[in-house]
């Protein structure tokens, strides 16, 4: 079989990386080995596209793969041709804009790795509340947790009934919650009244747009709400507009799952979201400190995660 030429090589190597999602995949792995599972998180793409990419990448000998357990790794290898390639990954690293993103996206991907202490509370989340103790419940826990709220305004977007806002209306200065639902409104303002909430008012309204003076509140909440919203970007955005400069977020909402069914169940229109798309909306929307990580975990199928992601504007 006749030898293939440099040159030929070469021609090779630069057709493949004429697609800008095996550059993207070539300049992740030029900085970490990563697993398949992370590079879906990261890039925000499907397994079989991933697959289908790296397999190209393979062949043409710019990475290899590992198998650790149930997972495959992939990282570059020392082969020649990345010497030839090495301009055009450093050029495309400052002309595809997506790459800023995901070298913020490798940054978490990164942490989740080593953060040692979220599995601890993973797994004491589990055990709380299986074994009796006498005294410790999650309502008590909630409890003493809600007594240590000082006196803020506070907006509960797509609040539902309001079951978390009346809780934090027994400490706030002020609650607004905002549902798109007028029986939930409804409801809830009825309940409020009965409990004698003065400082706990309903507002009909999107979560996108919800009808709350800008720079008004000192903490909004969006729980378990985003994975309902349309534009869930928009919902976030809006967050930032209604808080007072140095005013807090906090996101608490399902981490990306395959459950299809929860469409119709649950009437989700997204099947939650990665530490990376909550950074990205939060970081777009000009939230800076920002925190996200996955704060517990279902046993039973399909194994729901709940991620909390937190940011100050």
């Amino acid at each position: 079989m006749k030898p293939i030429s440099p040159m030929s090589s070469i021609v090779k190597n630069l057709r493949l990386l004429a697609d800008e999602t095996r550059l993207r995949l070539l300049l992740l792995l030029q900085r970490e080995e990563l697993s398949v599972v992370e590079i879906q998180e990261i890039l925000g793409m499907g397994q079989s596209r991933i697959s289908s990419h790296l397999a190209q990448l393979r062949k043409a000998q710019l990475v290899q793969d590992r198998r650790a357990g149930k997972n495959i790794y992939y990282r570059l290898t020392d082969h020649q041709a990345h010497r030839e390639i090495g301009p055009i990954l450093e050029a495309s690293a400052r002309e595809i804009a997506e790459c800023a993103r995901d070298a913020k996206a490798l940054e978490m991907a990164l942490k989740r790795r080593q953060d040692k202490a979220r599995d601890y509370f993973n797994q004491l989340a589990g055990r709380f509340g299986r074994t009796y103790c006498p005294g410790r419940t999650w309502e008590g826990v909630a409890q003493m947790l809600f007594a240590l709220v000082p006196p803020l305004v506070i907006a509960d977007l797509g609040a539902g009934e309001g079951t978390l806002s009346q809780l934090l209306a027994k400490r706030a200065k002020q609650v607004i919650a905002v549902d798109n639902s007028e029986k939930m409104v409804e409801f809830g303002s009825d309940l409020a009244r009965k409990h004698g909430f003065a400082n706990l008012e309903y507002r009909l309204g999107d979560i996108e747009d919800p009808p709350i003076p800008a720079s008004s509140v000192d903490l909004a909440l969006l729980s378990q709400a985003l994975h309902h919203a349309a534009s869930p970007a928009r919902a976030v955005a809006a967050a930032h507009k209604i808080l007072k400069r140095g005013g807090r977020v906090a996101i608490l909402d399902l981490h990306a799952h395959q459950f299809e069914q929860a469409r119709e169940l649950y009437a989700d229109t997204w099947l939650g979201f990665t530490d990376a798309q909550l950074h990205g909306f939060l970081d777009d929307a000009g939230f800076r400190e920002l925190e996200i990580g996955v704060v517990s975990r279902d046993e039973q199928n399909p194994q729901f995660q709940t991620v909390l992601a937190t940011g100050i504007k």
